[in-house]
């Protein structure tokens, strides 16, 4: 499954013929060189391995890029609960093999 990440133009090199595009609040560079329609600054498109594919319209980037926070806050809370439950086992663990070595 590929992801293309909806990403705003901060600025257009037309030299490089590359733009500068802020994703999710980092800065990278990336290729117009596969973008067949004219693009500004402030103008939101989709990024793939470093090129921009397409331009969207900034409600479905926008919504888009909610979908992309939330999934995020799933799994910074997923990883939360796996490292408390590392924790529990651990500690269970250690209780085990103490009794184990006072019997």
């Amino acid at each position: 499954m590929c992801l293309a990440i909806p990403s705003q133009i901060v600025s257009i090199n037309a030299e490089n013929n590359t733009a500068l595009l802020d994703t999710l609040g980092v800065q990278r560079e990336a290729s117009l060189d596969l973008m067949q329609d004219d693009v500004k600054i402030g103008d939101f498109v989709l990024l793939h391995v470093g090129y921009i594919m397409a331009k969207i319209d900034e409600e479905d980037a926008k919504e888009s890029l909610k979908l992309y926070a939330q999934m995020i806050e799933a799994l910074k809370e997923e990883e939360e609960e796996l490292e408390i439950l590392s924790h529990y086992r651990e500690s269970h663990v250690d209780h085990a093999s103490t009794r184990r070595n006072c019997e």
